[in-house]
């Protein structure tokens, strides 16, 4: 094979108008594709688990106020809504799912490489410049890979999907804090530094190799057509309206920003936390508190993925995100174990929120999928506006655990979602239709004018939906 037909067989475009057997994989042909993205997952929970452990260390490295070092997570998750509504929604509409995971892997390579120069010179203004560009990476992958692992497979079983990668985020975020408790505290200050910069060395070479190998893989491209062929199956015939009338997806991106802020704000300041409420612990014993709260948050969601089998995913997303709010108001008042326990608590529940929320915002978008999307990864921006918040209420009070008020105020305005989408019919069909759908679960129903697409080795039919209308 020479170079330009080996070139042509890995087009990275996907004709976004016909219709594959993507939308109906069975659980054994998804599995491949799901566990590469799986991976992803691993990458971006081990990057935000590292930012976490940060966070307290340049407070310590370069005598920086709490607010101030929230500029870290402002940086990081400031970047999401420029990637998901932005660029790489752009990629992915136009592109296709494995051309904005390359895309991103790409970013995130070019962040960490920027940031070695950045600590070398102990400048935290273009650390943080650094991670905004990680952060566009970062988000151009959730950007591609939520949606992708919710749509993958049998539709019945996206949220079970969904919250079994997040797992995986789970995990990479319990390694984090680990490696920096060894890494980070344990020596002086200019080692550390210099740990730091191994550190982001590595993660550049490594995302360079994933993003070849996702180069040369063979997954699956879902398309817009495949979604509205879902959506007509399933008989929620929710994408029958424009894309600006879907009122469920922005109340769910509406929960996301809450949520998401809520829940870095919390992981944001664990360190400080545990550090004005135990007297005796040091900096590398609190970032082992933080691994084994990120711990309980990864336990949470396998247990939520069990629970989700027998349970609809609605009901276990609302009780688990009742569960924080009731878990995180005696953190502000309880010290000592106490309060530090119930954050333990508090991570434990949060553990299946987010992925589930990406999962029921985009039931029944059918052709408006890509583009529902960005939004709901769009409110992770939440993580760049609550933890300095939270950062501001710590130092005007000098008091950690006080400053947990903010994120329990945005979990409660993250629970109208899921209050809706139990009560509310408009939210509940739809999430109801997807659950009992047998799509998927024998595979293909017809494909008789197949023939082999050129790019990533699908199966494609001259079925075409019909035109899409413009929108504003």
């Amino acid at each position: 094979m020479g170079v330009k037909e080996f070139l042509k067989k890995r087009s990275l475009r996907a004709p976004d108008d016909r219709r594959t057997k993507a939308a109906e994989l069975t659980l054994r042909e998804s599995l491949f594709p799901i566990c590469l993205v799986t991976v992803l997952f691993f990458l971006w929970g081990f990057s935000y688990g590292l930012l976490d452990t940060l966070n307290k260390h340049f407070q310590n490295t370069l005598d920086i106020t709490k607010s101030r070092s929230s500029g870290l997570q402002a940086a990081y998750f400031g970047a999401y809504p420029l990637a998901s509504l932005g660029h790489a929604n752009w990629i992915l509409r136009h592109f296709g799912y494995r051309a904005t995971f390359i895309w991103g892997l790409c970013l995130y390579g070019i962040g960490a490489l920027i940031a070695f120069p950045c600590i070398l010179a102990k400048s935290f203004a273009g650390f943080c410049m650094a991670i905004f560009v990680i952060g566009n990476g970062l988000g151009s992958l959730e950007t591609a890979a939520n949606p992708y692992i919710t749509v993958c497979g049998p539709p019945r079983y996206a949220e079970i999907r969904i919250n079994l990668s997040q797992a995986f985020n789970g995990i990479g975020t319990v390694v984090a804090p680990v490696l920096g408790s060894y890494v980070f505290f344990t020596f002086d200050d200019e080692t550390a530094l210099r740990n730091v910069q191994w550190v982001y060395l590595a993660i550049a070479i490594f995302v360079f190799v994933l993003a070849f190998a996702f180069f040369l893989s063979d997954i699956p491209e879902i398309t817009d057509a495949d979604m509205a062929f879902q959506a007509s199956e399933t008989h929620s015939n929710a994408d029958n309206q424009s894309f600006w009338k879907q009122y469920r997806l922005f109340h769910a991106a509406f929960a996301q920003f809450c949520y998401t802020g809520g829940q870095v704000a919390i992981a944001s300041y664990f360190i400080n936390y545990v550090r004005d409420t135990q007297p005796l612990a040091d900096d590398a014993t609190a970032s082992r508190f933080l691994a084994g709260a990120q711990g309980a948050f990864a336990a949470g969601r396998f247990f939520g993925v069990f629970l989700m089998r027998y349970v609809r995913p609605r009901w276990v997303f609302l009780a688990f995100l009742t569960l924080c709010v009731v878990f995180i108001a005696p953190s502000i008042t309880q010290h000592g174990w106490t309060g530090m326990s119930m954050l333990y608590v508090t991570m434990f529940f949060e553990s299946i929120c987010f992925p589930t929320i990406v999962a029921l915002g985009m039931r029944g978008l059918g052709r408006h999928t890509k583009r529902g999307s960005g939004w709901l990864v769009a409110g992770v921006m939440g993580g760049a506006v609550v933890p300095p918040l939270t950062g501001v209420a710590a130092d005007a009070h000098n008091n950690t655990a006080f400053s947990m008020v903010v994120p329990l105020m945005f979990f409660v305005a993250a629970a109208s979602y899921a209050i809706a989408v139990n009560f509310v019919p408009a939210y509940r069909d739809p999430a109801d239709a997807f659950s009992t759908t047998e799509l998927g679960l024998t595979g293909a129903s017809h494909h008789e004018d197949e023939e082999k697409a050129g790019a990533a080795g699908v199966v494609v039919t001259d079925e075409k939906p019909a035109k899409k209308e413009v929108e504003a």
